[in-house]
């Protein structure tokens, strides 16, 4: 087969050099041939070094995802299949463990399989396909997914607007084996949740919260929690199993906030109450903080604020506003577990904007730990955006 060459500027391989999968279309000088959407093309520098090679999206700013660096590496179905089983067999620990059924089985360019996640919800995987080189090779990475992980089915929520600007229509439906139930239960760590995979949101469920909800565990033992932005309440419901005294759930969507109940019925209850309430987070705290209401714990765990650079200022603010609440409803000695998973929101920056709402809310804060996504939602080293869930659990007093 005739490869494709993509020739870049000089001076434009660096990121290439250091490992990094995007190449971004201004980093393009030319392309010898017209690659469909989704092809590979060899990706050579302008003294016509070969770096490695990549699948092709003519519409994405990011015109080339790399599938390896290796300048002799063959991709086909074969080596598809042989970056799948590795992702699926880095993951044999949650199996071996069996604190829960429900994992991360690939993570896109972390497992070197960029724009594909691939999440096993017991006899389930569910796959979102968001780059074009993925969607090029769907079948075999389904067929791959099935050799290395058996499974009931293999359902399809690539809903997600990123697809827009790779050129691909949102599409969702049965890849391959049985429908998935309306809902599916799972277990972790203890707790038991329903999962709505066909409709809920990323793949149904928070799987890159797992450990941060077992951290709160640790100290929900007797606390008043606010469980903010509370989906089907992942964080709530493992306060109820250390016997919370209270979970407060607050989210703006009723069907969510259903699933939460169901979820809290599903688990041995010591919590005296458990409340849901439907409205708009900010406005719900600006509510408590005006009553004069308290928590022992407050966790924020909002959606993503920052969809490009162009927002990133205003998502800033409205993560400082939402701490600034979150830490005015916090006792003395209360703990603030508050999270971004806006990939464009560094590490720093998410420091800062807390620090700041600290100093707005006139209280003095600690850092006792920073969190980020569990284990089996790995980041690149030289990947950096890979790195999107920032968290920090914080002592007032």
């Amino acid at each position: 087969m005739c490869m494709t060459d993509l020739i870049l500027h000089p001076k434009r391989d660096f990121s290439v050099l250091r490992r990094h999968p995007w190449i971004f279309s201004g980093a393009v000088a030319k392309v010898d041939g017209t690659p469909a959407q989704g092809d590979s093309v060899r990706v050579l520098s302008s003294d016509g070094t070969v770096l490695g090679y990549g699948a092709y999206s003519p519409t994405s700013q990011i015109r080339v995802r790399m599938w390896t660096f290796d300048p002799s590496a063959v991709v086909d179905e074969g080596f598809v299949a042989d970056r799948i089983g590795r992702a699926v067999g880095a993951r044999a620990v949650f199996l071996a463990e069996g604190a829960t059924n429900a994992f991360r089985l690939v993570n896109a360019e972390a497992d070197g399989v960029p724009g594909l996640v691939a999440d096993r919800y017991g006899e389930w995987i569910v796959c979102q396909f968001t780059a074009a080189g993925t969607e090029r090779w769907k079948r075999e990475i389904v067929a791959a997914l099935q050799c290395f992980s058996p499974c009931r089915g293999v359902y399809e929520r690539s809903d997600v607007d990123v697809r827009e600007h790779e050129g691909l229509p949102p599409v969702t439906g049965v890849l391959a084996g049985e429908p998935p139930p309306e809902r599916i239960e799972i277990v972790e760590n203890g707790c038991r949740y329903l999962v709505d995979v066909r409709e809920g949101h990323k793949t149904g469920f928070y799987l890159d919260q797992r450990d941060n909800r077992n951290l709160v565990k640790r100290y929900a033992n007797g606390c008043d929690v606010l469980n903010a932005f509370s989906y089907t309440g992942g964080f709530g419901i493992a306060a109820v199993a250390a016997a919370a005294a209270s979970v407060t759930h607050v989210d703006l969507s009723a069907p969510s906030l259903e699933l939460a109940k169901t979820n809290t019925g599903l688990n041995t209850c010591h919590v005296e109450e458990s409340s849901f309430i439907q409205g708009n987070v900010f406005e719900v705290l600006r509510k408590f903080r005006d009553e004069g209401r308290s928590f022992d714990l407050v966790i924020l765990d909002p959606p993503k604020f920052a969809e490009s650079k162009g927002s990133l200022m205003k998502a800033a603010r409205g993560y400082k506003d939402i701490n600034l609440l979150g830490i005015k409803l916090l006792r003395p000695g209360g703990l603030l577990a508050t999270f971004s998973c806006s990939g464009l929101m560094t590490p720093a920056l998410f420091h800062k904007v807390v620090a700041d709402a600290a100093v707005d809310a006139k209280r003095d804060i600690q850092v006792t730990t920073r969190l980020q996504q569990a284990e089996d939602h790995p980041e690149g080293l030289c990947f950096p955006e890979g790195l999107y869930l920032k968290g920090l659990l914080c002592r007032a007093w």
